[in-house]
């Protein structure tokens, strides 16, 4: 009888261990539940860029405007009738 309630008990103690420190158990899903919203975050980071930059594709395609105000910013390009003046970025 002793033995038999010996064996069900290191049963019981293994099957706990293995519930709780295994390689599936509940501190291993935890650590992939946190990983899990890592991920989301950055998805949502990407996707957020991505509709960003879809936008800035759809009106680069839609008009001449777009591509004008991206050259201007960007590169600095002026037209061949206009004035250039540099004005420190305090002084806005």
């Amino acid at each position: 009888m002793k033995v038999l309630v010996l064996m069900v008990s290191l049963i019981l103690v293994y099957l706990q261990y293995t519930l709780w420190f295994g390689p599936s158990g509940h501190f291993a899903q935890e650590r992939l539940r946190a990983q899990l919203a890592q991920y989301e975050a950055k998805v949502e980071v990407l996707e957020q860029g991505n509709r960003m930059l879809t936008a800035e594709v759809r009106a680069l395609k839609r008009g001449n405007s777009a591509l004008e105000a991206r050259a201007r910013e960007d590169l600095g390009l002026i037209k061949s009738d206009e004035v250039f003046y540099l004005t420190p970025e305090g002084q806005r």
